[in-house]
């Protein structure tokens, strides 16, 4: 008997292969089994792929943004550097063009369908709070590092030695004041983003907000925080970076901080609201775009629908 697997309306991994087992095979999901985590790598991959080829562009093209713009206005040769002059001015003017940049990600049509993470810690905080398959988590992670690496390598090429200036440096995160003080800074502010993404993409009247919510912090942590850090909280930026650059100052920081920053918002959020209270891990789900996540989202609206009734 044969199988139309396709997939064109999304779902998760687990939820389709239980579809399929019913037909003419099973797989054993409880606890680990090789064969049946091979068997979802291999349908997350034929399925899914266009997703995590979008996390992997997203985060390339974040990364090209930051260091054109990192550039443009950090470059001792630069004229805006030098008409502008003041660093506070010059990380505003950062802040405005990244959280643009982040903004138009999010509400792409590729950013609505794959949810937008672009971050392995966005990702991490909606597996703790199951909202995405872990299969699915892995290959976003590894699609993110992917995208992050490439996107800084082709900066590279395309901007030469004006890139690896020391005063840009392929736009490496790093704070001015210890890995101490960077530690702290890198997971209050991913704790405070995170928090605000869950907040908002759970509030009717806020969901479509989210993505400007997230590039507001993204523009106010470039301006205020990125002397404390160099504003990451995100991994995958940071590697990105600190490899074409080859600088490895304190690595550890991007790779702890900012997930634990994000998970302990995860935590706190349900601890206050309950897991069920969030819908989905997309950033911007109100669109016609697939949905390959544990999507709770529709049943969420309904029930936020009724009770706004009854009150």
């Amino acid at each position: 008997m044969k199988m139309d697997v396709s997939n064109p309306v999304g779902g998760s991994v687990s939820e389709n292969l239980r579809l399929m087992s019913t037909v003419s095979w099973s797989f054993p999901l409880k606890g680990f089994d090789a064969r049946a985590w091979s068997a979802e790598m291999r349908f997350a991959l034929k399925h899914h792929w266009p997703e995590y080829l979008i996390e992997a562009a997203g985060l390339c093209s974040f990364m090209l943004s930051a260091c054109a713009f990192g550039t443009l206005l950090f470059h001792p040769a630069s004229a805006i550097n030098r008409a502008v002059g003041d660093p506070l001015l010059l990380r505003a003017l950062m802040g405005v063009m990244m959280a643009l940049t982040a903004a138009a990600i999010i509400y792409s049509p590729w950013g609505k369908r794959s949810g937008a993470h672009t971050n392995p810690s966005v990702t991490l905080a909606f597996l703790r709070l199951g909202k995405i398959e872990p299969v699915d988590a892995l290959f976003y992670v590894v699609a993110q590092f992917a995208g992050a690496i490439l996107g800084v390598l082709i900066a590279g090429l395309l901007l030469g030695r004006l890139l690896a200036d020391p005063m840009v440096n392929y736009v490496t995160t790093v704070g001015s004041y210890g890995a101490g003080v960077a530690f702290v800074a890198e997971l209050l502010i991913s704790l405070i983003l995170m928090s605000v993404v869950l907040v908002a993409s759970n509030a009717k009247r806020l969901e479509r907000l989210t993505g400007l919510f997230a590039a507001l912090l993204v523009a106010i942590y470039i301006s205020l925080e990125a002397p404390l850090s160099g504003m990451s909280m995100n991994p995958a930026r940071t590697f990105g970076s600190a490899l074409s650059a080859q600088f490895w100052t304190a690595l550890w920081v991007y790779f702890t901080a900012p997930p634990a920053g994000m998970l302990l918002a995860a935590e706190i959020y349900t601890r206050m609201k309950g897991k069920d209270a969030v819908a989905c891990a997309k950033l911007h789900h109100r669109n016609n775009q697939r949905c390959i996540f544990r999507c709770g989202y529709e049943r969420v609206v309904s029930e936020k629908k009724s009770a706004s009734v009854l009150n």
